[in-house]
């Protein structure tokens, strides 16, 4: 039976007593008998169905309204929502949620949602807010290894509860997304400006916080895509409004080799780059003479913050073998030689364990990787099930490995009872796993004092590569090294081509034409550049040792003559 009601109007008025007249004011009537134009406000009263108890229940009333047909029309969604339930026991159901709903929000539920609610089998009586759904998305996530699931909840502390966290799940909308991003590029502009000011309050409501990239936006949208994902099949939602923001690209910078060129003008803007840093330094001080603040920046700060020609980048073989040429005695040497010339991920030779090492057979497992967050460190899969393979080692690597195998030896005896027997091929003094962000800050302090210009630990990986490339390979070989889920990742990625290469290519294809009449069937040469360590490259660029040759490129750390901290 459809639901009674009817549009009326009541006032404000009171009689002598103080009482409300309501729908007796005689104002509101007319000679004629018709509502009045100019005096109350339209309401209407709409019956419900009994409580579940079964007693009956007040009516639904509602006023306020600037004219009958506002009024008419709220009661017939009203009525519209009582029509959704298609037995008593909905009817009941429905009528508790318009009273629960209008005495929380003063407006009626949205009929499309009750609709859905009733469709799946989901609790009307239940709504719940973006916020309280992804702190359930986050702890419903069981198998999340520890990075992700702290990314994760980065992003949903620092981005979405602050701005979508009040809204129900069912009411999200496309602009309150694009709320999101826009406050992330007030943010932005606010730590730009706080990075070249001089007010102290202002770069304090800053401090600790960067720049978003587009990167890091792609990243914090697919953590919400991923929790609406999950609502979709879940049958709480039916779009996914995060799918639907339009995000600048977020795709990785094309990787470049450091060329002579482009380290003569990275040696210019890293001196620019001191003097900048100092001077910002010495105004700090001033503003700030409580605090011991230097006038030099520390020189490896400066080495590692220098602008570069793109966020990724690689050396050359020769810049290569001049790195591992000073690293050769450092005691972790085999883990920089091991990710030069096989590509392993850093987190992966930190979690390398003898038992997966097969010296004889010239091989490794990748099974474990170490990540680190902060201070703490943790366990786990590789990165993906590509990721977890086995290699090949080259002859170089595996005598490399075999000598610091002997080299972890002597530490066991030197530490006695303080040795950790853990297993991991590279390891502290005392036998337990290396931090990945020591091997980091060794790497970088390694390069400097090489004179090279600065590349990413990571971009070791890249370089690996590029030099398989570089001798021939293609790109399956590269993506089979590097163990990549794709080769299409390889391509993208991992493309960055060698100088010589560039050459060499050029060379052929103009032999190849040139040549094309003269001798039909003969193949143009082509010299390929060797990898570091192979047979042709010893000599000049021979690992076994610093070559201290006069004249080498970077043989003095670039800006030495520029004031820095030592440090």
């Amino acid at each position: 039976m459809a639901a009674q009601g009817s549009t009326f109007k009541v006032c404000g008025c009171r009689d002598q007593e103080g009482r409300l007249l309501g729908r007796k004011c005689p104002k509101l009537w007319r000679g004629n008998g018709r509502w009045s134009s100019t005096h109350g406000s339209w309401s209407y009263q709409l019956e419900l169905p009994p409580t579940a108890a079964g007693t009956r229940r007040s009516p639904l009333r509602r006023s306020g309204f600037v004219n009958q047909d506002a009024a008419g029309e709220e009661m017939g969604t009203a009525k519209e929502l009582l029509a959704i339930g298609a037995d008593e026991t909905a009817r009941v159901q429905i009528a508790d949620l318009i009273v629960s709903t209008v005495r929380a929000t003063k407006t009626l539920p949205n009929p499309e949602d009750v609709r859905r609610k009733v469709r799946t089998g989901h609790d009307l009586s239940r709504s719940i807010t973006v916020g309280e759904y992804l702190e359930e998305w986050l702890n419903g996530r069981k198998s999340l290894r520890e990075g992700t699931r702290r990314s994760y909840a980065d992003h949903i502390n620092l981005y979405f509860k602050p701005q979508l966290g009040h809204i129900l799940l069912e009411r999200l909308r496309v602009t309150d997304v694009d709320r999101v991003f826009d406050a992330i590029d007030e943010l932005n502009d606010l730590i730009t400006a706080a990075r070249e000011s001089g007010d102290i309050r202002l770069r304090a409501k800053v401090k600790g916080r960067r720049v978003v990239g587009p990167a890091t936006k792609q990243r914090i949208r697919a953590t919400l895509r991923s929790a609406l994902n999950k609502a979709i099949k879940q049958r709480l939602i039916e779009i996914n409004v995060a799918s639907l923001v339009e995000l600048p690209s977020g795709k990785a910078p094309k990787a470049l080799v450091w060329t002579d060129e482009r380290i003569t003008q990275w040696e210019r803007d890293f001196a620019a780059h001191i003097q900048t840093m100092n001077a910002r330094r010495r105004r700090q001080a001033k503003l700030e003479p409580h605090k011991r603040i230097g006038g030099n920046i520390n020189r490896l700060d400066a080495y590692i913050g220098a602008p570069r020609p793109s966020r990724v980048m690689v050396w050359t073989p020769a810049l290569t073998n001049k790195f591992l040429n000073r690293a050769r005695r450092h005691r972790l040497y085999a883990q920089y030689h091991l990710i030069a010339f096989r590509g392993l991920r850093r987190g992966e030779s930190c979690g390398l364990r003898w038992t997966d090492v097969d010296l004889a057979n010239g091989t490794a497992a990748i099974r474990w990787q170490i990540t680190q967050i902060g201070v703490d460190t943790f366990e786990g899969k590789p990165k993906s099930e590509a990721g977890e393979a086995t290699i090949s080692l080259d002859s170089t690597t595996i005598k490399e490995l075999r000598a610091h195998k002997a080299r972890q030896n002597a530490e066991r005896l030197a530490a006695g009872d303080l040795w950790n027997e853990t297993g991991f091929v590279f390891t502290t003094p005392t036998g337990r796993p290396v931090d990945p962000n020591d091997v980091t800050e060794q790497f970088e302090q390694l390069s400097m004092e090489a004179g090279l210009p600065p590349i990413r630990l990571h971009d070791l990986r890249h370089g690996a590569a590029t030099f398989l490339l570089a001798a021939g390979y293609d790109m399956k070989v590269v993506q089979e090294t590097l163990r990549l889920s794709s080769i299409a990742i390889a391509s993208d990625i991992y493309t960055s081509v060698l100088p010589q290469l560039s050459r060499q290519s050029a060379e052929d294809a103009a032999a190849l034409v040139l040549k094309a009449n003269k001798h039909p069937t003969r193949q143009p040469d082509a010299t390929l550049t060797p990898l570091p360590g192979s047979a042709t490259a010893h000599g000049a660029h021979d690992l076994g040792g610093d070559t201290g040759q006069p004249g080498d490129r970077g043989a003095e750390p670039p800006g030495s003559d520029t004031a820095v901290e030592a440090s």
